[in-house]
């Protein structure tokens, strides 16, 4: 086992968010098993992660129940379940040890939100020497407020303001930063008929 899937933050959280409703894809959750089923195939070892802010009463708050898998995900027997407080998946956790102590050097990367903890554990991973595999349409994201925009603008608001930027643009500028400093970009598609043809 070299391989493993990070599945990052793909968590009721975010549904408990009014920003939902600007997410660039509501069914996240189909792409991810997708990847799931191709590594548990192959063997691949899966990790879940999700984001975690003990004490801070909201959606990431564990007391309020929100930090929990979406209800279509489902962790089999023996799978690593990983809570952080970081953006990324590694400086908060034992994750680097989960995967040393299993021979992992090799990672695909997917779930909430693409250009931050996605983005982030993917430049971690790959300053610590691990070949990342960034699935891109196994990622979600929102539109981002412009940096004078107030902080608790309505989301209405986000999506009327000139100078927000469209979740589309997120994913592809994000694709231009990583692609071939920090990973390899891949689509679920392509990573099922590169399975195919392996198996």
């Amino acid at each position: 086992m070299t391989r493993a899937l990070i599945v990052i933050d793909v968590q009721e959280s975010f549904r408990a968010r009014p920003l939902w409703a600007t997410i660039s894809d509501p069914k996240i959750s189909e792409q991810v098993n997708r990847l799931v089923q191709i590594s548990r195939r192959a063997g691949d070892l899966v990790v879940w992660v999700l984001h975690s802010e003990p004490g801070s009463g909201n959606v990431f708050d564990p007391a309020l129940g929100h930090v929990r898998l979406m209800e279509e995900l489902e962790r089999a027997d023996g799978e690593p379940l990983i809570h952080k407080t970081s953006h990324n998946a590694f400086t908060t956790t034992n994750l680097q040890q989960v995967l040393t102590e299993r021979g992992v050097r090799e990672l695909t990367v997917c779930g909430i939100r693409t250009e931050q903890c996605v983005e982030t554990t993917t430049r971690v991973a790959g300053d610590l020497g691990y070949q990342v595999t960034f699935v891109t349409d196994a990622t979600a994201t929102n539109p981002i407020p412009h940096r004078d925009a107030p902080a608790e603008q309505s989301v209405a608001d986000l999506l009327a303001d000139p100078r927000t930027l469209s979740a589309e643009e997120v994913i592809r500028r994000t694709e231009y930063a990583v692609a071939g400093r920090f990973a390899t970009i891949a689509t679920v598609d392509e990573l099922e008929a590169a399975a195919a043809l392996r198996a």
